[in-house]
């Protein structure tokens, strides 16, 4: 690293003084970083964040006094920085994890499953490259919610609009293809909990298109999610299943361990192979097979993350005639996955997060129309 550079200046909190040493070594270990403080619990967090200014926090969730999640809202509503959770893969964890995620954490790594060893070491490579990224994102200062809201759930956000109820009829089913409905295809990364969290139950109970999500998250944590999503939608909520044929009204949440497909016949397949781009779920997957079983009736939404995932799948969306969506660079917590789409050419709309789903609604009302009318 050039000595001219700054290092990337990175508060450790953890109640355990093992997991402390742990992450400080890994971090000591990149010339790019340097560990400016170690908090024990969470006053000491809220404390030695606003009087540090670190650039960005690694924050455990279990902690005595005041636990990581407290400490997350209390530093995102007064003192905003960059929060990356550190926390296990048990249900419980997965819980916690979403949870600063909606309450503005930037991302998260997962602790070894052993509860014996764990070696840290194993992660290192995701620790350091996410701590990297989440020092790069523009915070900003979120509002307390009430405390009957934070114990419970999520409230959902406000709707942006209230476009009219649009029921399918008998001659929806005479579209080109046979496909009776619209098929919106969401694809996310880094701040794709908190920004679908806002998206989704602004859709109508009665939303007329299928929806299928990809999600770059671990298997047991979009479980947790999925059922989070559920309790604040209107939308039927589900994880996928093989073999399902997609319904309009539903949300298909693809499992992290597997990709997502729709087979030639519009049912969902699940393949637990590989990564794919170094991604799973792959949203060049989904989109891919989305856009080639529904052809113009396909809706592609590239959300905040960091990478590429969708910049090939949207392409082939637009090539069958469908319709893409990126998420604008302002609300983008990272502008990595919609940026990269936009390069491509392939977007046709680009908005803002609240904006989306007024835009997808007006687009499937579009398509419903076209198809009674014998345009598609």
């Amino acid at each position: 690293m050039n000595a001219a550079e700054k290092k990337i200046r990175v508060l450790i909190v953890d109640d355990s003084p093992f997991m402390r040493r742990v992450v400080q070594t890994i971090i000591s270990a990149d010339p790019s970083m340097q560990v400016v403080g170690q908090a024990s619990d969470g006053h000491e967090a809220v404390s030695m964040a606003a009087s540090l200014h670190p650039d960005v926090i690694s924050m455990d969730i279990n902690m005595p006094h005041l636990d990581g999640l407290e400490a997350t809202e209390i530093i995102m509503s007064r003192n905003p920085r960059p929060i990356v959770i550190v926390s296990s893969e048990s249900c419980e964890g997965a819980r916690g994890t979403l949870r600063a995620l909606e309450l503005g954490a930037v991302d998260f790594v997962s602790k070894p499953a052993s509860a014996i060893n764990l070696d840290m070491n194993s992660v290192q490579e995701e620790l350091t490259k996410k701590l990297k990224m989440a020092a790069k994102v523009r915070v900003v200062r979120t509002a307390t919610r009430p405390k009957a809201l934070q114990a419970m759930g999520i409230a959902p956000a406000p709707r942006v609009s209230e476009p009219q109820t649009v029921r399918l009829s008998p001659a929806a089913s005479e579209t080109s293809g046979g496909k009776a409905f619209p098929l919106v295809v969401l694809a996310a990364s880094t701040g794709g909990p908190a920004a679908l969290m806002n998206l989704v139950p602004s859709f109508r109970k009665d939303f007329p298109a299928a929806v299928m999500l990809a999600l770059h998250m671990p298997a047991n944590f979009t479980s947790q999610f999925t059922r989070q999503l559920a309790d604040a939608s209107a939308l039927q909520v589900k994880e996928a299943e093989a073999g399902e044929a997609l319904r309009p009204g539903v949300l298909h949440v693809c499992p992290g361990s597997h990709h997502l497909r729709v087979s030639p016949a519009g049912l969902i397949q699940l393949d637990d192979g590989p990564r794919i781009g170094g991604y799973r779920p792959c949203a060049d997957v989904t989109l891919e097979t989305a856009a080639a079983w529904a052809g113009p009736m396909t809706i592609g939404v590239v959300l905040t993350g960091m990478g590429n995932d969708g910049s090939r799948g949207v392409v082939a969306v637009k090539a069958a005639g469908g319709f893409v969506v990126a998420q604008d660079e302002a609300t983008s917590m990272i502008f990595g996955m919609p940026g990269e789409a936009i390069r491509t050419g392939a977007v046709d709309e680009i908005h803002p997060l609240e904006a989306i789903a007024t835009v997808v609604e007006k687009r499937v009302l579009y398509l419903l129309g076209a198809a009674r009318v014998g345009a598609l």
